[in-house]
C-alpha cells in the first residue's frame, strides 16, 4: 500500500471527505434527506473508487442473467458528460453526447430499456412510467446514490483494489472501505472481483472476462454478432488498438493474449471521437464497444474498424447470490413482453 508525499500531504484533506460521507449517511439513516422506494426491486453497480473497475460488463452480465430468470430487467444510469440533467429515454439511434457512451452501449447491448438521468429516483419512475412492465430496476454506478433504496448491492473491485485505502483526494476511496460489507449502508451487499484474484480484504467472487470476438464496425453497428473467426483472421495484420477507457491497458493485454499484434493508442476515459485520434494510412483499428458508439462507421474513408466485445462469466455462486436475493422472476421468457426488444449478441 503506497503512499507517497503528495498523498500524505493531502491526508487532513481526507479526513474531511470522510466526515462529509459520514455526516450524508446519518442524515439519510435518521430521516433528514429522504430515500425513496421504489414499485419494484433494485440492484445497484457500483464500486467504492474513482475512475473505471469494469462496472458496465459487470452490469450486462447481471442483465443477463435476470433475463435468463424471467425478469423484466431495465436500466437507469447517470449518463456520464451530459449537459442535460433531466431523465432521458435512451434509444438506439441517441447520441452518446446526449445520452452518455456506457448508456448508450448498455441500450445497444442488452436491448432493454435503458434511462439516464442525475437524480436517479426520479428517472426510474419515469422509466416505470413508461415500461410497467419492468420487474427490476438495475442501477448502473449508483453506490453512492443514497436517494434512492435498493435490495441489492454489487460492489465492484479491479486490479487496484481500494489502493492506498485513503479517501479521496489522497487516495482513490469514495468512501471508506468496511470492515464488513455484507450490509454496507444497511443494504444486502456483495463483492465481485474483476481481477485475476481478490484485491482486497473483503470476501466476495470473481468474474471471468475474455473477448468474444470481433465485427466489423458497420455491421455492430446493424446488430450483427461478434465472431471469434473474424478475431482470429487479424492475427498477422499491422493493427492499432485504440481505447478510451479508464484502463486501456486491460485490452490492450486482451488482444495480446489472443494472439494479435497491435499498436497502442491509449485514449483520455470518455473520448469523444470528435475527431478521428489516429494516424492517416492507418489501415485496421480496434475499438472497444465504448468507443464504437461514438464513431460513425461513414467517417472511416479506408481504415477497417474492428469492434471487440468483452464478455464478463459470473461464477455459479455469485449467480445464485443474486438470484436468491431478488424476487423470481415470471415462468414465461421475456420475447412476448412489449417493453424489451429481445436479446442481441451484438
Amino acid at each position: 500500500m503506497r503512499r507517497g508525499p503528495l498523498a500524505c500531504l493531502l491526508w487532513p484533506l481526507s479526513l474531511l471527505m470522510r466526515l462529509i460521507v459520514a455526516t450524508r449517511r446519518a442524515a439519510y439513516r435518521f430521516g433528514l434527506l429522504r430515500s425513496g422506494r421504489l414499485p419494484v426491486p433494485v440492484l445497484v453497480v457500483g464500486n467504492l473508487i474513482v475512475g473505471g473497475a469494469g462496472k458496465t460488463p459487470v452490469v450486462i452480465a447481471v442483465v443477463e442473467l435476470l433475463r435468463a430468470a424471467g425478469h423484466r430487467p431495465a436500466i437507469v444510469s447517470r449518463g456520464y458528460g451530459r449537459g442535460d440533467d433531466s431523465p432521458l429515454a435512451v434509444a438506439p439511434q441517441s447520441m452518446a453526447a446526449d445520452a452518455g457512451d456506457e448508456p448508450l452501449l448498455l441500450r445497444l447491448r442488452c436491448q432493454v430499456p435503458v434511462w439516464v438521468g442525475r437524480d436517479r429516483q426520479a428517472t426510474a419512475r419515469a422509466l416505470l412510467e413508461q415500461h410497467p412492465h419492468t420487474s427490476v430496476i438495475v442501477c448502473d454506478d449508483g453506490l453512492q446514490h443514497l436517494a434512492l433504496q435498493r435490495d441489492l448491492q454489487l460492489v465492484v473491485f479491479d486490479e487496484r483494489g481500494a489502493g492506498n485505502g485513503w479517501l479521496l483526494p489522497a487516495g482513490p476511496l469514495r468512501e471508506p472501505l468496511p470492515a464488513d460489507v455484507s450490509r454496507l449502508n444497511g443494504v444486502a451487499t456483495l463483492v465481485v472481483y474483476n481481477a485475476a484474484k481478490p484485491t482486497t480484504r473483503l470476501p466476495g467472487s470473481r468474474v471471468d472476462a475474455g473477448l468474444r470476438g470481433a465485427v466489423a464496425l458497420a455491421a455492430w453497428w446493424r446488430g450483427e454478432a461478434a465472431s471469434p473467426a473474424i478475431l482470429d483472421g487479424l492475427r498477422g495484420r499491422p493493427l492499432l488498438a485504440a481505447a478510451g477507457t479508464a484502463r486501456p491497458q486491460r485490452f490492450f493485454a486482451m488482444l495480446r493474449a489472443a494472439g494479435l499484434q497491435i499498436n497502442e493508442l491509449p485514449l483520455p476515459d470518455h473520448f469523444g471521437f470528435s475527431t478521428l485520434p489516429w494516424p492517416e494510412g492507418t489501415t485496421d483499428v480496434l475499438l472497444t464497444e465504448k468507443d464504437a458508439v461514438k464513431v460513425d462507421p461513414h467517417r472511416l474513408g479506408d481504415c477497417r474498424a474492428w469492434v471487440v466485445p468483452l464478455d464478463l462469466q459470473l461464477e455459479p455462486e455469485l449467480a445464485d447470490q443474486i438470484r436468491q436475493a431478488l424476487p423470481p422472476g415470471a415462468t414465461a421468457a421475456n420475447q412476448d413482453d412489449p417493453d424489451h426488444d429481445g436479446h442481441t449478441t451484438a
